[in-house]
């Protein structure tokens, strides 16, 4: 089983902390490493250094926003960093959600599956050294009536692998359909289905099968013996997905935990959050809504969950560690998560 991280949050850590973790988790065997973007910081900065930092391991975004950017300039940033990199990189696109679409970058969260199909277009055919010409429903290129032409890229043409991180079941879908692979967040081994069917679906529809996605879901990963203070100590985070993850009416988050069987719970969580009771709403949260969507506990019990994400067709665990761990804390929980994941059945 692959092994990635996220980097990000650098508001709250030295990013130059942050890069020598990157550098020295290649060196323990780590495969990808994915930036972060959500109101801090951007996902492709921190990579271009890090192409000059490393030598092995795959750089991706994780993710680029696509109402952040047109799709040519995305295009040509994926071009630049597959050079500088030498063919490390990965796109991985999202559509975020409508508080920072609207809220930061002022434009409308409307129709963002059609907005990402014709981003992965325009990419695609930037990407393959085209002129680049379309027309979509809300990408038309060159605009019509103006002075503008068809322009082909000043780069050699190359397909760079596109990974879509997606949570709604047609978004899902069509990750299935046209996406290289899938980055997962809220995804429980145990309940699999609740993403993966929708993916499957897609692909089939596509004349594709789901071992043509490359499926990394996100791990939240802490080993140790006090098990009930490490759930405790997480339950705010959740309570935060379920409610400060996006808008009252569309939290993806939410509703992918819904579909995994806690409805009840997300829904009730989300109302105190939303309200106002925010200790309330942390103190509701489930343990098996934390222990269920990554691996926490004793070496034995983290190995264990692992054997369950791999059952369940995860390729690639993206490892997510406490942030209040510095380096060396986070160094040697991952020095522990290789040495299980090695020879794993």
């Amino acid at each position: 089983m692959k092994t990635s991280i996220s980097i990000g949050a650098y508001g709250k850590r030295d990013i130059n902390d942050v890069m020598e973790f990157v550098v020295e988790a290649e060196q323990l065997g780590v495969d990808h490493t994915w930036s972060a973007e959500a109101w801090g910081t951007d996902a492709v900065t921190t990579l271009a250094y890090l192409a000059a930092r490393t030598t092995r391991m795959k750089l991706g975004t994780g993710i680029m926003q696509i109402s952040a950017r047109v799709p040519s300039m995305t295009a040509m940033t994926a071009l630049t960093l597959n050079k500088l990199s030498h063919g490390r990189f990965i796109l991985g696109l999202g559509v975020s959600g409508p508080q920072v679409v609207e809220g930061l970058q002022g434009v409308p969260y409307k129709a963002p599956l059609t907005r990402l199909k014709e981003n992965v277009d325009i990419i695609r055919m930037a990407c393959r050294g085209e002129r680049v010409a379309y027309e979509g429903k809300y990408h038309t290129l060159p605009l019509p009536n103006g002075e503008g032409k068809s322009i082909k890229l000043d780069h050699v043409p190359v397909e760079i692998p596109i990974f879509l991180a997606t949570l709604g079941p047609k978004s899902l879908e069509y990750t299935g359909v046209a996406a290289d692979g899938w980055l997962g967040t809220s995804f429980s081994p145990d309940h699999a289905e609740a993403h993966l069917s929708f993916i499957r679906k897609g692909a089939e529809a596509a004349g594709r099968t789901l071992k043509d996605i490359e499926l990394h879901a996100a791990c939240n990963v802490e080993i140790g013996e006090n098990v009930e203070e490490m759930i405790a100590s997480r339950r705010a985070g959740v309570a935060f997905q379920m409610g400060g993850m996006g808008s009252a009416t569309t939290n993806f988050y939410n509703d992918a935990f819904k579909r995994a069987g806690y409805a009840d719970q997300a829904i009730e969580i989300q109302r105190l959050w939303v309200d106002g009771k925010r200790d309330e709403a942390r103190r509701i949260v489930p343990d098996e809504m934390i222990t269920q969507f990554g691996a926490i506990g004793t070496p034995e019990m983290v190995r264990d969950r692992f054997r369950i994400y791999k059952k369940a067709g995860v390729e690639s665990l993206s490892l997510r560690f406490d942030n209040a761990l510095d380096n060396k804390g986070k160094l040697a929980q991952l020095e522990q998560v290789m040495g299980l994941l090695k020879g794993l059945d």
